[in-house]
């Protein structure tokens, strides 16, 4: 098909599509595009491989599976998912991890099971007693505390006490500070990841879905602060 029969198909100007063939960087509407393609029987991609390029995430970017601007706009489901479809670790490292027990049904059986079917289960959370947990309800000003929140995971954790495979400690009451504004969830090779923001409570805070493809890339980042502040601290009696 010529340019000249081409741009009669497509309804644009012969010197557009002359255009167009001159250069390579110029990508036409996506209507254009679209209407090109099908008169050509090629694709897009085959006309324009740029499109293919800048619609494909490299290097860093391509461990980002999602981002929320609240943790709270992620589905349940997909927490859930990552909870059932992690086979060796399981680092849950939010501040208090209370809301997995509000959100997440039958929790405590779900560990139990990941636990015994071999998955290592770690839970770190602050000190409710800690300065840091102090001056962060201080701040946070809300009925539901940061130190009943913690209890929550506390309370619901002694029910799993005798399973083994599941460990929990407090964060080191110098990685406090760096623990409460940062939660780290992993799952294997995906973390959700939720840095808190001024005075916000953490379902009010952004989340970042990552899942690792290169070493030293995004997700290991973010695992090793959570790795870093979990062999700092000390085991809950």
């Amino acid at each position: 098909m010529s340019p000249r029969q081409l741009a009669t198909r497509v309804g644009v100007t012969l010197k557009t599509v002359e255009r167009w063939v001159a250069d390579e960087a110029l990508l036409p509407h996506p209507r254009n595009r679209t209407d090109a393609s099908q008169a050509l029987g090629v694709s897009e991609a085959m006309l324009w491989p740029s499109i293919v390029r800048s619609a494909v995430k490299v290097g860093p970017d391509r461990e980002i599976v999602a981002v929320y601007p609240y943790r709270s706009a992620c589905p349940t489901s997909t927490w859930a998912q990552l909870v059932a479809d992690a086979k060796a670790d399981l680092l849950l490292a939010g501040f208090t991890n209370y809301f997995l027990w509000l959100e997440q049904p039958n929790f405590v059986a779900t560990l139990r099971a990941k636990a015994e079917s071999g998955c290592r289960v770690r839970f770190l959370v602050g000190d409710p007693d800690g300065e840091t947990t102090r001056a962060r309800e201080a701040i946070e000003d809300t009925p539901l505390t940061v130190s009943t929140r913690i209890r929550i995971t506390l309370e619901n954790l002694a029910k799993l006490r005798e399973v083994p495979g599941i460990e929990a400690r407090f964060s080191a009451a110098e990685d406090a500070t760096n623990h409460v504004g940062l939660s780290v969830f992993r799952f294997d090779g995906d973390a959700l990841v939720t840095p808190h923001l001024a005075r916000l409570v953490g379902h009010d805070s952004p989340m970042m879905h990552l899942r690792r493809r290169d070493p030293g890339g995004m997700f290991d980042r973010f695992a090793e602060h959570a790795e870093e502040l979990w062999e700092r601290g000390r085991p809950i009696a």
